[in-house]
């Protein structure tokens, strides 16, 4: 299948799950974005997405994501997706329209102070270790409220959701357990009301379970193997 036939799929995909969702579940605005993870693919392939629809691609890493930035520009949003280090904000912060992976308040202070020099106010999402996992990067979700509130300070990050990367599991019903939790502490966040902030994005869900994560509320699913095909390593 095509790029853009695949797109077809996706979509009507998340269009039924959006329908499959359960009453006590909402979805910002009734809508869920999709951003195109397009690590190790090439430009070509990410022009044919964006013809075919694509408004947001996703990178791992700011090198990759700067290079292809110069030919792809900014006719869609640059989402950073990977790990973010400390020494890399300054490059983050230039590039990308939100920053998904802020996890420690030592981080997401660089990044408003970044920010703050370049008159910018950087979106950002919070990354949840829903899961406990040793082997990736995000805060426990018994962190989450207290990382929220220090990132309410500040004034050039703007807090807009938490995002969380799931277990791969071959049974993938094992996740909706993981995004049910996801979505109790989103609403808690939102219903908080902190100070500068605007919670708005639930990001879960990627090419093998995104579709279970919009039935359990996700409003922001990352898809790159699914719209692409394998990476070219």
């Amino acid at each position: 299948m095509s790029i853009s036939e695949n797109l077809t799929e996706i979509i009507g995909n998340i269009t039924n799950a959006v329908n499959r969702t359960s009453s006590t579940r909402i979805h910002i605005g009734n809508s869920v974005k999709l951003v195109a993870v397009t690590k190790n693919h090439e430009t070509q392939a990410i022009q044919e997405a964006i013809s075919a629809g694509v408004m947001a691609i996703g990178e791992n890493r700011i090198q990759e994501a700067t290079k292809k930035a110069q030919t792809i520009g900014h006719q869609v949003e640059w989402h950073l997706i990977g790990h973010l280090q400390t020494n890399k904000v300054r490059q983050a912060v230039e590039l990308f329209d939100m920053i998904h992976s802020v996890d420690s308040e030592r981080l997401a202070v660089e990044i408003d102070r970044v920010a703050g020099i370049l008159g910018k106010r950087q979106d950002i999402l919070m990354q949840i270790n829903m899961a406990n996992e040793d082997t990736k990067f995000g805060i426990s979700s018994k962190d989450a409220f207290m990382l929220g509130r220090a990132i309410s300070n500040l004034e050039h990050v703007r807090l807009c959701g938490i995002m969380t990367i799931a277990p791969f599991y071959e049974n993938r019903e094992l996740v909706r357990p993981i995004f049910r939790n996801m979505y109790e502490l989103f609403m808690e966040l939102k219903t908080a009301n902190l100070a500068h902030t605007n919670i708005e994005w639930l990001s879960m869900g990627m090419t093998n379970d995104y579709m279970i994560g919009v039935e359990e509320g996700s409003n922001l699913v990352r898809i790159g193997t699914g719209i692409f095909g394998q990476r070219q390593y």
